[in-house]
């Protein structure tokens, strides 16, 4: 979303913490999305961020990351995963709830200190 998306300095920070992986899915023009997910919880992982590139969207390359991060928390012991989303992302919220997350909470002034975020939730079951 315009105005809320991390930048680079914040993305390396994700990126470089111990607790957090990143998935990427290439494609022949190279980078074509990235999830960047958090398993130091006990319970639960987070989706810190997932994005696909305008040019490789609608192919399913957001499925194939969000399905493969979910594999690696439960497989690090996560039974549920939790991730936020601006109230007015509506092509986001349908695509988590196509993958059987649902709203936990409203979030008040989560964005920029004025757009709300639903925090949306899944349980992942017994870890593998």
């Amino acid at each position: 979303m315009e105005g809320i998306s991390y930048s680079q300095v914040e993305l390396r920070h994700f990126m470089t913490r111990r607790s957090t992986f990143t998935l990427i899915k290439e494609d022949d023009q190279g980078v074509a999305g990235f999830v960047i997910a958090e398993s130091s919880r006990r319970t639960s992982g987070h989706i810190i961020t997932i994005d696909v590139r305008a040019r490789a969207r609608r192919l399913g390359y957001g499925s194939v990351l969000l399905a493969a991060a979910e594999d690696r928390l439960q497989s690090g012991g996560c039974v549920a995963v939790l991730l936020e989303v601006a109230v007015d992302n509506e092509a986001a919220i349908r695509f988590y709830k196509r993958h059987g997350y649902s709203v936990v909470k409203t979030i008040p002034r989560y964005y920029l200190d004025s757009v709300d975020a639903l925090l949306m939730g899944k349980a992942l079951g017994k870890p593998a």
